[in-house]
């Protein structure tokens, strides 16, 4: 199974491919002039992700307000919401796992960085059982980052800036993903764009924005002519959600259309009478100019109550749509393998859980089991078991039941040693070396994994003897289950 998604292809041949999982435990970062195709390229991946990862959408100019027909997104008009209620709003979204378009589009820009800031700490300061991966795109992020201070407040740019550092900074742990696209790498600050490990870079022009953009993709300064070469759509993409090493890459095609799309150009066609006549006309005196009067506009919708109930009116339109459901116990044990795909990978052992969830949700929701597959209760739970070994009939038994009640007496990252010596014992298995107990900890520390197993002991949940060969067992206290002997040294 993998969580890849096609953004276009390679100039030369070759789909461009980018990785998911990959993504969501890093950031990117989208830079190009106006007209290179920054909204192009950030809509395909929105379209792209819909289905499979929740989004959150900061859009000054009101571009993405479309995706909402198409993805079922809630559109947030920031215009008729205070500060408040747009942070609480940024909270009960991450609840209720809502895809949420913030439209900041008539505002002015003091307003605009207030707003964004208030929903964006909504977002980052939910409580930890809410941290569920999140794709947040920032489009012209220069506006919510600035480099240098402009016309806008001190207080509007320290809130704005604080929390656009907050969400590529420190957003990672708490699920959120960001994605920022700008104009000017310049007007960006430094520290909001350094964060970034992804990078799509179009087609620019000013020497000090290409500059800055080749030492971001380790390119020479003489290679950096070649931005003023791209044609509009087309980007050099470098990260480890991407490719190892630049690549120009066409953006594909998209399903969905912009509200502000650009003019067409058409023929010119002179106007048929005299336009001075009709331009330069004076005024009669009768005659009173009357200004258009703009319609009263509706009262603003209830925010708070359309996040809650969002996503539960989603939930029942995705269990009406559910053809076959099946067994409870059938769905547990497809994500149980879920589960130890993600940890059959390389450096799945070594991996923190927040990462190894954002992965294993992503996997989720493309295997068809929705957005609240498990919990991070729950998962902790079932990696603990998961990283014991235990096969899927035996974790069913009276036994193994035991062995996890003790386990849930010990901390979360305690649990996982201690199942894979239960596992051991019970199947009367060689004891685990040093070496082995590290991996399953996820450290390459054997010193560390000694501490671990002393501590164990400490907590007499295990007793651990040698032998006369020096070979060590361990038996678990209250089950009556011991290992064979084994080297704690290979």
């Amino acid at each position: 199974m993998t969580s890849t998604i096609e953004l276009g292809e390679i100039v030369g041949g070759g789909p461009a491919m980018m990785n998911l999982a990959e993504l969501l435990a890093t950031r990117l970062l989208v830079q190009g002039n106006s007209g290179s195709g920054k909204s192009h390229l950030l809509r395909r991946l929105l379209e792209q992700t819909g289905a499979l990862v929740q989004q959150a959408i900061i859009d000054p100019e009101g571009d993405f307000v479309s995706l909402a027909e198409a993805y079922s997104h809630l559109v947030i008009d920031a215009a008729e919401h205070t500060e408040v209620a747009l942070q609480v709003a940024g909270e009960r979204m991450r609840v209720h796992r809502a895809s949420v378009v913030l439209n900041l589009e008539g505002l002015d820009a003091d307003l605009q960085m207030k707003r964004a800031a208030a929903f964006l700490g909504g977002m980052f300061d939910v409580p930890r059982a809410h941290w569920y991966p999140v794709l947040v795109v920032v489009d012209e992020a220069q506006l919510f980052a600035p480099a240098a201070a402009g016309e806008v407040s001190d207080e509007a740019r320290r809130a704005s800036l604080g929390a656009m550092t907050n969400l590529m900074c420190r957003g990672r742990k708490r699920g959120l993903a960001g994605v920022i696209a700008t104009q000017r790498l310049a007007k960006l600050a430094k520290n909001v764009a350094a964060e970034a490990s992804n990078f799509l870079m179009g087609r620019t022009f000013l020497d000090i924005d290409m500059a800055r953009a080749a030492d971001l993709l380790g390119m020479e300064r003489r290679q950096a002519e070649a931005f003023r070469d791209l044609q509009r759509g087309t980007f050099v993409a470098l990260g480890p959600a991407l490719c190892r090493r630049p690549v120009t890459i066409r953006i594909g095609k998209v399903e969905t259309e912009s509200r502000s799309a650009g003019p067409v150009l058409e023929p010119f066609r002179p106007p048929s009478e005299q336009i001075a006549d009709l331009i330069l006309a004076p005024l009669p005196e009768t005659e009173v100019m009357q200004r258009a009067r703009r319609p009263v506009a509706p009262p603003p919708p209830d925010l708070l109550t359309q996040l809650a109930t969002h996503g539960a009116s989603r939930a029942e339109t995705e269990a009406a749509e559910e053809v076959d459901p099946i067994d409870p116990r059938e769905r547990r044990q497809q994500m149980e393998a879920v589960l130890r795909d993600v940890l059959a990978e390389d450096d799945g052992g070594f991996r923190p859980p927040a990462s190894l969830y954002q992965d294993f949700l992503v996997r989720c929701r493309i295997a068809g089991f929705g957005r609240d597959a498990m919990d991070m209760k729950d998962f902790r739970r079932a990696l603990a078991s998961a990283r014991s070994g235990i096969s899927v009939e035996a974790a069913e038994s009276a036994e193994w039941l035991e062995a996890e009640a003790v386990a849930s007496t010990l901390p979360e990252d305690m649990q996982g040693v201690f199942l894979y010596l239960a596992r051991a014992a019970l199947e009367q298995a060689i004891c685990p070396s040093d070496t082995t107990v590290a991996k399953v900890y996820g450290t390459h520390s054997t010193g560390r994994a000694r501490r671990i197993l002393g501590w164990l002991e400490e907590q007499n949940v295990i007793v651990l003897r040698l032998d006369g060969a020096g070979r060590r067992r361990a038996a678990i206290i209250g089950l009556g289950w011991e290992t064979q002997p084994g080297d704690p040294g290979l």
